[in-house]
């Protein structure tokens, strides 16, 4: 049996995580997310209207089964 002294952590610990489930997280987990997020790509408005009118089609089936369902 290996001396307590000489055994190896499984997940490096952080000193700022006091919950048992953060200071099992590894160290990449607490990495600033980047400066300069992604631009957006410019959509076409043809683009953006097929969207809103899955959505919203999406939309009138879900609730037409929901309700259809609980009525019957």
């Amino acid at each position: 049996m290996k001396p307590h002294s000489l055994r190896r952590a499984l997940v490096l610990t952080s000193e700022q995580a006091r919950h048992p489930y953060r200071r099992s997280l590894p160290p990449h987990v607490f990495r600033p997310f980047p400066d300069e997020p992604e631009a957006p790509r410019d959509r076409s408005l043809r683009e953006v209207f097929d969207e809103d009118w899955r959505s919203l089609v999406s939309t009138y089936c879900a609730t037409f089964i929901v309700v259809t369902t609980f009525l019957a």
